[in-house]
Protein backbone atom coordinates (compact mmCIF):
# COMPACT_ATOMS: atom_id res chain seq x y z
CA UNK A 1 0.00 0.00 0.00
CA UNK A 2 1.14 3.31 -0.48
CA UNK A 3 0.61 5.29 2.64
CA UNK A 4 0.85 8.96 1.34
CA UNK A 5 2.90 11.10 -1.45
CA UNK A 6 5.06 13.78 -1.10
CA UNK A 7 6.37 16.22 -3.44
CA UNK A 8 5.54 19.00 -5.48
CA UNK A 9 2.64 19.53 -7.03
CA UNK A 10 3.35 19.07 -10.87
CA UNK A 11 -0.11 19.35 -12.35
CA UNK A 12 -4.19 20.17 -10.85
CA UNK A 13 -7.06 19.57 -12.83
CA UNK A 14 -10.79 18.33 -12.81
CA UNK A 15 -10.48 15.66 -10.00
CA UNK A 16 -6.87 14.55 -10.47
CA UNK A 17 -3.15 16.17 -9.17
CA UNK A 18 0.03 15.01 -10.39
CA UNK A 19 2.52 14.77 -7.49
CA UNK A 20 6.39 14.77 -8.34
CA UNK A 21 7.79 12.01 -6.20
CA UNK A 22 11.36 11.72 -6.82
CA UNK A 23 11.00 12.13 -10.57
CA UNK A 24 7.99 10.47 -11.03
CA UNK A 25 4.87 12.18 -11.62
CA UNK A 26 2.00 10.47 -9.23
CA UNK A 27 -1.34 11.01 -10.60
CA UNK A 28 -3.91 11.01 -7.99
CA UNK A 29 -7.37 11.03 -8.02
CA UNK A 30 -9.29 13.58 -4.80
CA UNK A 31 -12.28 15.08 -3.98
CA UNK A 32 -12.53 19.16 -4.75
CA UNK A 33 -12.02 20.31 -1.66
CA UNK A 34 -8.52 18.74 -1.55
CA UNK A 35 -8.17 19.69 -4.68
CA UNK A 36 -8.42 23.28 -4.22
CA UNK A 37 -6.11 23.18 -1.21
CA UNK A 38 -3.60 22.23 -3.93
CA UNK A 39 -1.10 24.72 -6.00
CA UNK A 40 1.71 24.03 -8.93
CA UNK A 41 4.95 24.41 -7.51
CA UNK A 42 4.27 23.92 -4.16
CA UNK A 43 5.14 21.06 -1.56
CA UNK A 44 1.97 18.58 -0.76
CA UNK A 45 1.71 15.76 1.38
CA UNK A 46 -1.31 13.74 0.52
CA UNK A 47 -2.80 10.82 2.38
CA UNK A 48 -3.32 7.66 -0.18
CA UNK A 49 -5.29 4.50 -0.66
CA UNK A 50 -4.33 2.38 -3.73
CA UNK A 51 -7.50 0.89 -5.20
CA UNK A 52 -6.89 -2.46 -7.52
CA UNK A 53 -9.19 -3.59 -10.11
CA UNK A 54 -8.64 -6.31 -12.63
CA UNK A 55 -7.86 -3.42 -15.23
CA UNK A 56 -6.02 -0.72 -13.27
CA UNK A 57 -4.22 0.73 -10.41
CA UNK A 58 -5.68 4.15 -8.96
CA UNK A 59 -4.56 6.00 -6.28
CA UNK A 60 -6.55 8.29 -4.71
CA UNK A 61 -5.17 11.32 -2.17
CA UNK A 62 -6.82 12.57 0.91
CA UNK A 63 -5.79 16.03 2.73
CA UNK A 64 -5.20 13.47 5.78
CA UNK A 65 -5.31 10.31 7.50
CA UNK A 66 -8.86 10.71 8.87
CA UNK A 67 -10.38 11.20 5.12
CA UNK A 68 -8.36 8.28 3.67
CA UNK A 69 -9.78 6.09 6.63
CA UNK A 70 -13.31 6.74 6.30
CA UNK A 71 -12.73 6.56 2.60
CA UNK A 72 -11.44 3.18 2.84
CA UNK A 73 -14.44 2.11 5.96
CA UNK A 74 -17.20 3.47 3.43
CA UNK A 75 -16.11 0.76 0.84
CA UNK A 76 -16.66 -1.97 3.10
CA UNK A 77 -20.45 -1.28 2.74
CA UNK A 78 -22.09 -3.25 -0.01
CA UNK A 79 -22.24 -1.03 -3.18
CA UNK A 80 -20.34 1.27 -2.20
CA UNK A 81 -16.91 1.82 -4.53
CA UNK A 82 -14.10 4.18 -4.47
CA UNK A 83 -15.93 7.17 -6.67
CA UNK A 84 -19.02 6.95 -4.46
CA UNK A 85 -17.04 6.96 -1.49
CA UNK A 86 -15.13 9.56 -3.11
CA UNK A 87 -17.87 11.68 -3.81
CA UNK A 88 -19.35 11.48 -0.35
CA UNK A 89 -16.45 12.95 1.01
CA UNK A 90 -16.53 15.63 -1.33
CA UNK A 91 -20.33 16.59 -0.20
CA UNK A 92 -19.69 15.65 4.00
CA UNK A 93 -16.80 15.75 6.31
CA UNK A 94 -15.46 12.69 8.12
CA UNK A 95 -16.50 14.16 10.76
CA UNK A 96 -20.21 15.21 9.23
CA UNK A 97 -20.60 11.56 8.11
CA UNK A 98 -19.85 10.08 11.99
CA UNK A 99 -22.33 12.47 12.94
CA UNK A 100 -25.32 11.89 10.16
CA UNK A 101 -24.69 7.70 10.46
CA UNK A 102 -24.82 8.08 13.95
CA UNK A 103 -27.95 9.97 14.29
CA UNK A 104 -29.81 8.13 11.12
CA UNK A 105 -29.94 11.15 8.66
CA UNK A 106 -30.70 9.85 5.46
CA UNK A 107 -31.48 13.43 4.12
CA UNK A 108 -27.63 14.04 4.73
CA UNK A 109 -26.52 11.04 2.93
CA UNK A 110 -29.20 11.43 -0.06
CA UNK A 111 -27.34 14.93 -0.68
CA UNK A 112 -25.24 12.74 -2.00
CA UNK A 113 -24.78 12.16 -5.85
CA UNK A 114 -25.65 8.55 -6.77
CA UNK A 115 -27.77 7.39 -3.07
CA UNK A 116 -31.38 7.45 -2.92
CA UNK A 117 -33.55 6.81 -0.48
CA UNK A 118 -33.26 3.48 0.12
CA UNK A 119 -29.81 3.45 -0.95
CA UNK A 120 -29.04 5.87 2.13
CA UNK A 121 -31.38 3.52 4.52
CA UNK A 122 -29.41 0.68 3.46
CA UNK A 123 -26.07 2.72 4.12
CA UNK A 124 -27.09 3.84 7.64
CA UNK A 125 -27.72 0.38 8.93
CA UNK A 126 -24.29 -1.01 7.33
CA UNK A 127 -22.37 1.66 8.54
CA UNK A 128 -23.57 2.52 12.27
CA UNK A 129 -21.77 0.08 13.68
CA UNK A 130 -18.55 0.48 11.86
CA UNK A 131 -18.29 4.46 11.30
CA UNK A 132 -18.66 5.89 15.14
CA UNK A 133 -19.62 9.27 15.61
CA UNK A 134 -17.36 12.37 16.96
Amino acid sequence: MIAFLSGTVAAVGPGTAVVEVSGVGMAVQCAPGTLAALRVGEQARLATSLVVREDSLTLYGFADDDERQVFELLQTASGVGPRLAQAMLAVHTPDALRTAVAGGDEKALTAVPGIGKKGAQKLLLELRDRLRGP
